[in-house]
């Protein structure tokens, strides 16, 4: 029997190219492409439509969350932490101040986060993925939070904290109010003010150039920080929950991009197409 001819031209990568096609798949995806804004502003709206429904779908287990709030309590005063009716009440007594923090609690929440997306999708494509992604997989794992560990903010205590919204009669929280119905009011654990805001924080100060705006990024938790303790909205401890729900998302980038966000290249890279040559050419 007459030896077969060898298997040349495109024959020879269709045959014994299944392996490398998959790794080489593999290796595509995790290099930082050019992303689409149409793509990424659906992904955005879609998840955060998601996250919302699933948030306030988590039954709302008042007796469950008052227990657990009254246990973050009785911890903190046991950790020596408990300090966060002093500096609401103190807070409160300057009226200019509390307000301020109402109206920063409601809204830069969304305005830095969203900012700090499009500043990346504009002048730093090709990290641009990567840090979505940390953000993303830092909001998911929070929603088990939310369903596991059902928690009251402080300000629903019968402790003595003050609900500051209410009582300034000011726009500052869908949990208070006429907007409470839509809400999922004990849905404290993680605090996401946190977790977002220490991502713009490293985001900003990881690739900001000017001094200034990288202070400014590394305060920006810092503010947050005051904000929700001063307006009775979280304990120290969901804090705490939200740098580990951003741990996690880090980790899920490195995982998949093999380095952290910030080191990868400035820029997008345009995957080379493979060309194919016609048998014989």
């Amino acid at each position: 029997m007459a030896d077969s001819p060898p298997i040349t031209g495109a024959s020879a990568v269709r045959t014994g190219d299944t392996a490398p096609t998959v790794r080489g798949w593999l290796r595509r995806r995790r290099l930082p492409h050019k992303p689409r804004i149409w793509f990424e502003i659906l992904l955005i709206a879609a998840g955060y439509w998601i996250y919302s429904k699933i948030r306030n779908a988590v039954p709302e287990q008042r007796t469950e969350a008052l227990r657990n709030a009254r246990w973050i309590w009785d911890a903190e005063h046991h950790l020596g932490i408990a300090v966060e009716q002093s500096v609401n009440h103190a807070v409160n007594s300057v009226t200019w101040v509390i307000v301020t923090m109402n109206y920063y609690y409601a809204t830069l929440h969304f305005i830095i986060t969203i900012g700090v997306l499009v500043w990346l999708f504009v002048a730093h494509p090709g990290r641009y993925a990567a840090a979505r992604t940390v953000l993303g997989a830092t909001t998911v794992v929070a929603l088990l939070g939310y369903y596991l560990f059902p928690l009251a903010p402080p300000r629903l205590l019968s402790k003595g904290f003050i609900d500051t919204v209410a009582v300034h009669h000011t726009w500052g929280s869908v949990s208070s109010g006429d907007l409470k119905s839509v809400s999922n009011q004990y849905a404290a654990m993680p605090s996401m003010h946190i977790g977002w805001s220490l991502w713009c924080g490293l985001t900003i100060f990881a690739l900001a150039k000017a001094p200034w705006a990288r202070i400014l990024g590394m305060l920006y938790p810092v503010f947050t920080l005051s904000v929700i303790v001063s307006t009775a909205n979280h304990f120290w401890l969901d804090a705490v929950g939200g740098v580990i729900c951003l741990a996690f998302g880090y980790a899920v980038a490195y995982a998949w991009y093999g380095t952290m966000p910030y080191r990868l290249p400035r820029f997008a890279v345009e995957p080379r197409r493979r060309r194919t040559d016609p048998v014989g050419a």
